[in-house]
């Protein structure tokens, strides 16, 4: 989330529990052609421009990074003040972060070279005025996002979302509340970019939402009232059906909308409450989990509009796999659980090819990069294993710090945020 958005969701007592929510948000709709003063996209698949990478799957290409996880990898090393569980992007040479300094309430974005991890300069973002959340959970756990000529993040502070344009040299360009929030165990859901668009997705009591704004200006274009409830995903884009949508899950429900105008394409519904991941799609197969109270993991072709039935479910498996993000791989599907016990799919069918305790509990969302998985638990234990239908584990090690963040892997170096570091793991 991920971004990212990594924490167990209890039910916890907070002081509106008992206060009646807020109405929905106000809608607002694209009215003619739309002239969006937002800079082109740059980014290629060299770089890892947002949440889960160029392609939105956590899938890395190029070399293998080293499979040794320990001190005997690591090219550099950087302390990150405060506390944040956002995953690192990278554009060329320099990765930008979050954090947040919870006992001053400031909400900053940080730059690092790449190569050498000196840190370029720090930006404060928000001052004060943070709001509730979950123990788990962060006040920077929002993945920034860039287009190549800004970076773009999202906090939650006063009483909503607020997206932020910031220059590559470290300069506040505009700054918008995208829409109200009630926060109940905080904020973790990724921007995604989309043409002209940075698509914010919000869900909370009442007064949820999914909006797109200009990547220019920061002016609202587009924005549609989600079903009232606390979810904490992040969206995703794919092309179903000959039709680019984006992707939604939370509030019982998976969504396709229209990501030009927020209108919603397709439904299914009947699923769970809470989910705190990024849906995964390959054609028109959307895959899915979840979360609380109930437990999923489905297959769904979304070909289609309106309500979808049961038809449509390909197959379904009640396993709780609720902040880590699916991982899909030609014909396998990995889900890691919460618990820490690790399942390989079937993709087409939903059968098991193998199912392992790892150990541990999970938040962070495993990254694949050609026959290898890279995927850190809570502990900070990053295990290695081999791709394909036999389970077999390459390796596992440990380096300071909690794993709440996703590995980035570009060029045969693994960029990797702990709870106190940033490193870089890589052939020396």
């Amino acid at each position: 989330m991920r971004y990212y958005f990594l924490f167990l969701i209890v039910m916890l007592p907070v002081t509106w529990a008992c206060s009646p929510p807020p109405p929905p948000v106000a809608e607002v709709r694209p009215s003619g052609k739309i002239e969006s003063t937002a800079p082109p996209i740059t980014v290629s698949a060299a770089d890892w421009p947002w949440w889960r990478g160029f392609a939105h799957d956590n899938h890395a290409v190029g070399p293998n990074p080293p499979t040794e996880i320990g001190p005997q990898s690591v090219i550099w090393e950087a302390e990150i003040p405060g506390l944040g569980h956002s995953t690192p992007i990278l554009l060329g040479d320099k990765l930008f972060l979050t954090t947040a300094d919870e006992r001053s309430e400031v909400q900053s974005l940080l730059a690092f070279d790449a190569k050498t991890g000196d840190k370029l300069w720090s930006l404060p973002v928000h001052e004060g005025n943070f709001m509730h959340m979950h123990p788990k959970n962060s006040q920077a756990s929002a993945t920034p996002a860039t287009d190549g000529t800004y970076i773009y993040t999202l906090f939650m502070v006063n009483d909503g979302i607020w997206a932020t344009a910031i220059s590559l040299d470290g300069k506040i360009v505009w700054q918008k509340e995208a829409g109200p929030f009630r926060s109940q165990h905080g904020y973790g859901s990724s921007p995604l970019i989309y043409k002209s668009l940075l698509i914010v997705q919000a869900d909370c009591d009442g007064s949820g939402f999914v909006a797109a704004l200009d990547r220019g200006s920061g002016e609202i274009v587009w924005r549609t009232s989600r079903p009232s409830g606390n979810s904490y995903g992040t969206p995703t884009l794919a092309n179903i059906d000959g039709q680019e949508q984006l992707i939604l899950c939370g509030q019982d429900r998976l969504i396709g909308y229209a990501p030009e105008t927020g209108t919603e394409i397709w439904s299914y519904v009947d699923l769970s409450v809470t989910t705190a991941n990024t849906p995964q799609v390959a054609g028109d197969t959307v895959y899915a989990s979840g979360g609380y109270p109930d437990h999923f993991v489905i297959a769904l072709n979304a070909a289609g509009a309106g309500a979808l039935d049961f038809t449509h479910l390909i197959w379904e498996e009640r396993k709780k796999v609720y902040v880590p993000s699916l991982l899909v791989d030609g014909d396998f599907l990995y889900a890691f659980g919460d618990d820490g016990v690790a399942v390989c799919y079937d993709a087409a069918t939903g059968d098991q090819n193998w199912k392992k305790r790892l150990g541990g509990g999970f938040s962070a969302s495993p990254t694949v990069i050609n026959d290898l998985i890279y995927a850190p638990n809570e502990e900070g234990e990053m295990f290695v294993l081999k791709t394909g239908a036999k389970f077999e584990q390459v390796a596992s090690g440990k380096l300071s710090g909690a794993g709440f963040a996703s590995p980035v892997i570009v060029d045969g170096r693994i960029y990797w945020r702990t709870s106190t570091h940033l490193y870089c793991l890589g052939p020396k």
